[in-house]
């Protein structure tokens, strides 16, 4: 019997591939068959990297960046399925959303390209007050001379470009760690942007032990900025342990949708179940709770299930499948378990509850007391648990009775309801009459709270964290 060779995956530095006798096992998960190896470099390779970008030095061609991010976005367009089936196999997400990541690369990629090319400077007067001159300002950006992305496993295509692309089209080299979980296509996607014409020092991606090579990385004072995004914990550890330089860290969330009185019930069970089992519910803006008013609750619920069962849960790979399986059976573990717990505290299982192996049924609860760990906590997966209110009074004390703030979606017809939350909430962001996650890719995206320091991403956004503004006046 003739076995199949599992592939190896180098890491690249300076454009050579680069491995060692130190090799991660990557594994789908619906089977946890192991799919790739990946080399484990030591803090000498990340060093290599880091000299490797200040030798190369920033982009500084503006017309370069923009012909390397569309000659890459043409290549990914074209690669597209290649692309989908490699995030399928990494994350055990079903077709449906692998396809849908990376369409969104797609855009971030055009966007950044558009940017790259944009005048971002402004010309101030400097005769404005009476201690001014005759002179005028001048604003330009420039890049950083490196900078370290960190990207987690549930988006592991879209969070890698999300932080590149920006970085490409501001001129910064950008070393990338990618989640030890889901590494492929990050790899893939810097293979991809060399082809694309972009020159070697300006991009590396390699793993490494968190305790030696990442986080000699992170200490590293040539480092001029870490971006992070992940949990909340680790997002800590980084900011105590990164010293004096920039950060920007996207964290967890805990995202409510409220379901007001007067809510389009229609809309509202359609958001609800997008927003709570798209990504397998492996999104920090996914709907974490559904808080759904009293007087509408059991209209809502008796609406809502049947069409939480058309969200098939099973193979990834079966064009059928919209919901496959989160990233191990470890997750699915703690998901099932506080299912069980909120269960013991009074909640009932109306829809699902079910787990094999890494693969959770999309799961509604009613009667889900405010304090279960569930809506507690992060609950990374497709779980929905409505919570009572009465009023928005207490849909607003209760969606900002949380550790996190992130995002916020509120279903209503009434403008003051509306407005009310918008202003009361504290959170990054909140779309009325729309998921929580709802964004394009050039808005500005981020949390406050546990949920970030309140620098945001976005293709702009991130361009402004990944550059410096240098002043320069002269007479006038």
């Amino acid at each position: 019997m003739t076995t199949t060779p599992i592939p190896l995956v180098p890491c690249r530095i300076n454009g050579e591939e680069v491995t060692s006798d130190d090799l991660l096992e990557v594994r789908y998960p619906y089977t946890s068959e192991v799919i790739s190896h990946v080399p484990m470099l030591t803090p000498a390779d990340g060093e290599r990297a880091i000299e490797a970008a200040l030798a190369g030095g920033p982009m500084e061609d503006h017309y370069s960046r923009f012909q390397v991010l569309e000659k890459a976005r043409q290549l990914l367009e074209q690669r597209s399925e290649e692309f989908a089936a490699t995030i399928l196999k990494d994350t055990g997400l079903c077709l449906r959303e692998t396809r849908y990541e990376v369409g969104r690369c797609l855009d971030v990629l055009r966007f950044a390209a558009m940017e790259s090319i944009r005048d971002e400077g402004q010309v101030l007067c400097g005769d404005v007050s009476p201690h001014g001159k005759k002179r005028r300002i001048l604003t330009v950006r420039e890049p950083l001379p490196v900078a370290l992305a960190i990207t987690p496993f549930n988006h592991p295509l879209n969070q890698v470009v999300h932080k590149v692309a920006p970085a490409i089209a501001a001129g910064t080299p950008v070393i990338l760690k990618p989640s030890e979980k889901t590494p492929t296509a990050a790899i893939k996607f810097t293979e991809l942007l060399l082809e694309a014409g972009l020159p070697t020092h300006m991009i590396a991606v390699l793993l490494g032990p968190v305790e030696t090579t990442v986080r000699s990385l992170i200490e590293d004072d040539r480092i001029s900025l870490v971006s992070f995004t992940g949990g909340t914990e680790v997002g800590k550890t980084i900011a105590d342990i990164a010293g004096y330089k920039k950060l920007c860290l996207e964290l967890g969330g805990n995202s409510p949708l409220i379901i007001h009185a007067d809510a389009d019930l229609e809309l509202a069970v359609q958001l609800a179940a997008e927003g709570c089992f798209r990504n397998s519910g492996q999104r920090c803006t996914a709907v974490k709770r559904l808080l759904v008013d009293r007087s509408v609750v059991d209209a809502f619920t008796e609406a809502f299930v049947p069409v939480a069962a058309t969200y098939i849960c099973g193979d990834p790979e079966d064009e059928a499948t919209r919901v496959g399986t989160v990233i191990d059976e470890d997750a699915a573990k703690l998901l099932e378990r506080r299912v069980q717990d909120a269960v013991a505290m009074g909640a009932r299982v109306l829809h699902g509850g079910g787990r094999d192996g890494a693969l959770m049924e999309p799961t509604v609860l009613t009667d889900v007391p405010r304090d279960a760990e569930m809506v507690r906590e992060e609950s990374f997966g497709p779980l929905a648990p409505i919570l009572v209110t009465d009023g928005i009074d207490d849909a607003i004390a209760l969606a900002n009775d949380s550790a996190y703030g992130l995002s916020t979606g509120v279903v209503t017809s009434d403008l003051s309801v509306a407005f009310a939350a918008a202003k009361q909430i504290r959170t990054g962001t909140v779309n009325i009459n729309d998921v929580p996650g709802w964004r394009t890719e050039t808005s500005p995206f981020g949390g406050v709270k546990d949920s970030g320091l309140g620098i945001k991403e976005g293709v702009v956004e991130a361009m402004k964290v990944l550059s410096t503004i240098k002043s320069i006046s002269l007479p006038w």
